[in-house]
């Protein structure tokens, strides 16, 4: 895993957007772990903006998403799925079945973890992890970006 701190959140948006391109661009069918929330929203839209020009091709990737509210319908727009479908989604030539987000109606939370690990199991294993993250520092109440990449195979 590499940790990178930049220097505010443009920079943060575009350096992580620049990985996940590459990665992209490297192995059209990778699958990619993604993060929602306010943070990854500037890399959304960067790689909105390149597929936009031509430079990205989604049509091969697969997402797969981190997080789901437990009772949320995918409809729901307080739900990650909607939140994906808004934000990245929709935007580009990804197939919509290739883009998975855990089940939160699932009434068994232990039914639906196993489903979604043999989801990320037939997909082949996450070739690359996004998490993002915002810190206030207390000294200066200025916000701090830092991203991590995990790239799990090759």
């Amino acid at each position: 895993m590499k940790i990178i701190e930049t220097r505010d959140y443009y920079h943060m948006s575009r350096m992580a957007a620049n990985i996940i391109s590459a990665q992209i661009i490297m192995k059209n069918n990778c699958v990619l772990g993604l993060a929602t929330g306010s943070s990854p929203v500037g890399i959304y839209e960067q790689l909105i903006q390149w597929y936009e020009k031509g430079d990205l091709d989604f049509s091969e990737v697969t997402t797969i998403n981190l997080d789901e509210y437990k009772g949320l319908s995918p409809q729901d727009p307080q739900s990650y799925r909607y939140f994906m479908n808004d934000k990245l989604f929709s935007h580009v030539n990804i197939r919509p079945e290739h883009t998975f987000v855990p089940n939160g109606l699932e009434p068994d939370s232990d039914k639906a973890c196993t489903a979604y690990n043999e989801i990320i199991r037939q997909s082949g294993g996450i070739d690359l992890q996004l998490l993002v993250h915002r810190f206030v520092n207390n000294w200066t109440n200025n916000a701090e970006y830092f991203f991590e990449c995990a790239w799990q195979k090759t």
